[in-house]
């Protein structure tokens, strides 16, 4: 049975897991090269879509606006990592989202904290 928040539930109220990839046509790796702790942030120019609120890729673009990690954003919408990413691909090639760029050499401590921080947030959260 649906339930509008883009999960179907069996007789017993349960979440069948099986329909989030169905989501991904069965796909397993997204377009694009999109680690789980990479930020990702809905762009301000791109054309707004026109799907229902509470479809999986308009919830994915509103929380873009805070710029989480693909992480963050599977354990909030209680996706699996691998659909969380290539849905988040699919939007990145669509122009919706863009993806930052993670650490490098370069970075200082404060930063490498600050993602530390923010992972074990979103382990957390899962």
């Amino acid at each position: 049975m649906a339930t509008g928040d883009g999960w179907e539930r069996d007789d017993a109220g349960e979440p069948s897991l099986v329909r989030p990839y169905t989501l991904t046509a069965g796909r397993t790796e997204p377009a694009v090269a999109l680690p789980w702790e990479a930020p990702i942030r809905t762009r301000d120019f791109a054309p707004a879509p026109r799907w229902p609120a509470n479809d999986v890729r308009a919830r994915i673009l509103e929380l873009g606006r805070d710029g989480p990690s693909v992480a963050e954003i599977a354990a909030r919408l209680s996706l699996p990592l691998g659909v969380a990413r290539v849905l988040i691909g699919d939007l990145v090639t669509e122009g919706y989202l863009t993806v930052h760029q993670t650490l490098g050499d370069a970075a200082t401590t404060d930063e490498r904290r600050e993602l530390i921080g923010r992972t074990l947030r979103g382990l957390r959260a899962l």
